[in-house]
């Protein structure tokens, strides 16, 4: 009944330490590498929604001061009015980040031409605004959705 019996040989704590510190790490990123992609994602959406926002702000803009001009408010238009093509020029100015595509921006280019024209018109209350306007807001829905 010899038997050979061994001691257990225990690990030292620094490698042991070293273990645990790896295993805490591989599990930290499991966590978080699809945490990660998934706030990628949202923000990639958060931006395209932000865009379409600015858009659809700049079209109610210049609705609105088309009825306000149908109904005689010439004032509310004009700010409106004069909002809409601030807007727009800030989109233009902007060169990354532009809610607008290259091609929106070509389009976008003569109607701010009118845009002195249309604010005089309505500082002067004058009826013409109502159809200048109503043609500039066919025109930026045209261009605008595609």
């Amino acid at each position: 009944m010899s038997e050979n019996i061994q001691p257990v040989t225990r690990r030292p704590l620094m490698q042991r330490i070293m273990i645990y510190a790896g295993v805490l790490v591989i599990v930290f990123l499991l966590g978080l590498v699809p945490m990660w992609l998934k706030a990628r994602s949202e923000t990639n959406s958060l931006a395209e929604t932000e865009h379409q926002l600015v858009l659809a702000k700049m079209q109610n803009n210049i609705a609105s001061a088309v009825i306000d001009t149908r109904r005689g408010d010439y004032e509310p238009a004009r700010q409106a009015a004069s909002q809409f093509f601030t807007s727009l020029r800030a989109e233009l100015d902007k060169a990354d980040g532009s809610a607008l595509t290259q091609v929106q921006r070509q389009g976008i280019q003569p109607l701010l031409a009118g845009r002195d024209e249309v604010i005089t018109l309505l500082a002067r209350s004058d009826p013409a605004a109502a159809d200048k306007l109503t043609d500039l807001y066919v025109a930026y829905r045209k261009i605008v959705s595609g």
